[in-house]
């Protein structure tokens, strides 16, 4: 397997790994260019990218690359900017697909315009119960832009197609006859965005060109959480272009009211428009999910192969996508169809993922992550009320889902009287009950903690 080929593989499936926009922002433009032994050499076009994936994703595509090749133990990672190609200057909608066999996984169809994925359409996203209400919602907005739900803020876990809906919004209006221009961009890429305005002194401009906009779409818009000077200059672009009756589409991993650090002017103006969440699909969705990835690919597996995966593989759709992958790499590769004995063996890491189970270190991890503290803060023995609630929800499921006693989750958090954690448990316990907030916090919180 040559290097390009190898990485075309990787590309495919860390898809499943992460958000479309994060892996559309960071593995564009990048490639394998070099094999040292050992090591892998990675181009990629820019300083910060490079940083980007050395710090977040370094062992994510280290493991990934060994799935295939397990003999790689290091990889490096070099700029190499990337020349203007001649050919094709257009719209980035006819560019080649990642093909393996009959298996052909879409590489970057990204409209340069837009910054818009086309294969997101409503026709294609699949409705239950669990999405319909965001899908009606953004189907009106797409139909009568700027009057209606504005602005529409969707929330929801990891991978169950937060972005594709709000780009098929994007999508439709942009394909509409009325010519409206649209714009979608990360929450990370805005923020770098303003930054660099701000640093190399001409974030007017990134302004004037926001201000042009009749359609703003941004993408986990969680990550203004704690930026000061981001949410200000968000705020006054909200406002202009809320005042003209522009539209704009927010997604967000929780609602407005559980973002840590979120200036509160913002988080009215959040929650003066329609907010509507995507939850975990159920068995008859995921079913008719697999069905229609396949019916997309021109491409049939056994119905009692695919009621396994979608009774065994629940934790969200990307998962689920990846599942069916491995399946129809199997079936190129051997070019055989996986029977049901088959399947269970290469789905094992699916269904039975470590990551669907809790452990100490996670809920510290995914509790510190939620309310934006460092994992060392939330032992301090302070008082501070947003240190001390995280603090107190840490103990409760610790005791909740992992069934430590009261003395073991004292030890945990520096010795501390365990009438303290009895304490912590009794309060957040009467709190779930009185506090629909609470409890919708701590169903995002366990839904983080058993998806990895």
């Amino acid at each position: 397997m040559d290097h390009n080929e190898l990485w075309q593989q990787v590309l495919a499936q860390m898809q499943f790994h992460i958000s479309k926009a994060n892996f559309a922002t960071w593995f564009q433009n990048t490639e394998i260019i070099l094999r040292e032994d050992e090591k892998m050499v990675i181009s990629v076009p820019n300083a910060f990218s490079k940083e980007w994936l050395k710090n977040k994703y370094y062992k994510l595509i280290l493991k990934t690359i060994h799935t295939t090749d397990n003999s790689i133990k290091e990889l490096e990672f070099v700029i190499k900017p990337q020349l203007l190609k001649k050919i094709d200057q257009k719209e980035d909608t006819k560019k080649p697909e990642i093909e393996t066999g009959q298996l052909k996984f879409e590489e970057f169809k990204v409209n340069k315009e837009t910054n818009l994925n086309p294969r997101y359409t409503f026709e294609n996203f699949v409705v239950g119960s669990f999405n319909e209400l965001a899908y009606s919602a953004s189907l009106a907005i797409s139909e009568n832009v700027g009057t209606v739900y504005n602005p529409l803020f969707i929330y929801g876990g990891v991978g169950l197609g937060k972005t594709h809906l709000i780009q098929a919004i994007g999508n439709k209006i942009h394909d509409s006859p009325k010519k409206k221009k649209v714009k979608y961009i990360s929450c990370e890429k805005f923020v770098s965005s303003i930054v660099s305005g701000i640093r190399n002194h001409n974030i007017d401009i990134f302004k004037a060109s926001l201000s042009l906009i009749d359609v703003l779409i941004i993408d986990d818009i969680q990550f203004l959480a704690g930026k000061d000077k981001t949410q200000e200059e968000f705020f006054h672009t909200f406002n202009s272009l809320y005042e003209k009756n522009k539209q704009i589409i927010l997604s967000s991993d929780r609602p407005p009211n559980a973002i840590p650090e979120l200036e509160e002017r913002l988080r009215s103006r959040f929650e003066g428009g329609m907010i509507t969440d995507i939850s975990l699909p159920d068995y008859e969705t995921r079913l008719a999910i697999l069905k229609t990835k396949l019916q997309e690919k021109n491409l049939k597996l056994p119905e009692d192969v695919l009621e396994y995966v979608a009774s065994n593989v629940k934790k969200n759709i990307r998962e689920l996508e990846g599942a069916l992958n491995s399946l129809l790499i199997y079936y190129k590769t051997n070019t055989s169809i996986p029977n049901l004995e088959t399947t269970k063996r290469l789905l094992k890491n699916f269904v039975f993922s470590p990551f669907n189970v809790a452990n100490y270190k996670k809920i510290i991890e995914i509790v510190s992550k939620f309310y934006n503290l460092d994992e060392k803060t939330i032992f301090n023995p302070t008082r501070r009320k947003e240190i001390v609630r995280p603090r107190q929800i840490a103990m409760f499921l610790l005791r909740e889902e992992l069934k430590y006693s009261f003395p073991a989750i004292a030890r945990k958090f520096g010795g501390k009287d365990h009438t303290t954690v009895i304490y912590a448990h009794k309060k957040i316990l009467q709190e779930c009950q009185q506090n629909n907030k609470l409890t919708e916090e701590l169903n995002m919180i366990k839904q983080k903690v058993y998806s990895g």
